[in-house]
Formats: structure tokens, sequence, C-alpha cells
């Protein structure tokens, strides 16, 4: 069988900017990785990780580039996992994270499980929308929206000792 996806940019630009790939069912999630790094211009030579994710695009289990799990905490890693064992209907959302440094974010999602097409190389570059920027779109973390947020709002002034009730003949 042939999972599509759509793999779209997470960016707040004016324009949308998504690639429509298939790919084998039983091809691994390096070669997944493998064309979605190609179909946007990446040289695939940066880390990367797919992340198996809910509804609401919650970040779950890691799919790693490199096997650096410890021994008592394994890590899935995309050279040997075949993308049907992650990937299927009740389980259709992906995140993927290239390049750590610049943090590029896509939301993979499976679209459709066809038939395979006689005479159609896979993977497959189905469609292409939008450029994607030169840069990686900076990413807003929800501590950045409290403006008004102090950690020091508590009032203490922690040069002044005198104010502490700290017995300093406590042994």
């Amino acid at each position: 069988m042939i999972f599509r996806f759509r793999v779209i940019l997470d960016n707040d630009t004016e324009e949308d900017v998504f690639r429509d790939l298939e790919i084998r069912e039983s091809d691994t999630m390096e070669d997944l990785h493998n064309i979605i790094t190609q179909s946007f211009g990446f040289d695939g030579l940066e880390m990367a990780s797919f992340y198996i994710s809910d509804d609401e695009w919650n970040q779950g289990e890691e799919i790693a580039m490199f096997d650096m799990s410890e021994a008592d905490n394994p890590v899935k890693v995309m050279s040997n996992t075949i993308i049907k064992d992650v990937v299927h209907e009740a389980s259709t959302k992906l995140i993927y994270v290239y390049d750590f440094l610049k943090m590029w974010t896509f939301y993979v999602e499976l679209a459709e499980i066809v038939e395979e097409a006689e005479g159609t190389d896979y993977p497959n570059l189905m469609f292409v929308h939008g450029q994607i920027p030169d840069n990686a779109p900076e990413k807003s973390f929800e501590a950045d929206d409290l403006d008004d947020y102090d950690e020091f709002e508590d009032g203490l002034d922690m040069d002044d000792y005198d104010d502490l009730e700290f017995d300093e003949n406590w042994n």
C-alpha cells in the first residue's frame, strides 16, 4: 500500500508552505525523512526527529535519526522503524523537526492510503505549494506572551537579610 502524506511547514508567513508525498507503507521513517528534506530543498545533513502526535498536535514518542538512548530508556531509530508500524488509520499525525539549531518544524499527516500505481517510482513528490522561507519561523512560547510576568513579584528584597527571618545561630 502507498501512504500519501501532507507535510506542512509550521510558520507564520502569509503563504502556506506544504508538500504532498507518496511513500510505501513498508519503507522506513528514514526514507520519509529523506523525501521530506529533498522536497523542501534541505541538504539532509542536519539532525532530525519525528514525534508521534495526537489530534491536537501534542509531541509524543520520539523517533530519532541516531540511537542516542540510554540503557534503560530506548529510543526508536528512523532507519529501523517501518512507517506502517508508526502511522496508520488510528494514528495519522507526526511532528517532524529538522535542524535542532534552527528548529524547522513540520506537521506530517497521513491523508490517504491507496494502491500502488504501476509505473510510479516511490517515494514520489506529488504536489508542491509555497516556497520555504530563508530562515526558520521563530517559535512563540507561552512564557513569551506573559509580558507582565515577574518572577520576583513577591516583594522580597534579596539584599535585605534582616527581613528573611533567618536564624544565623540555628545549629
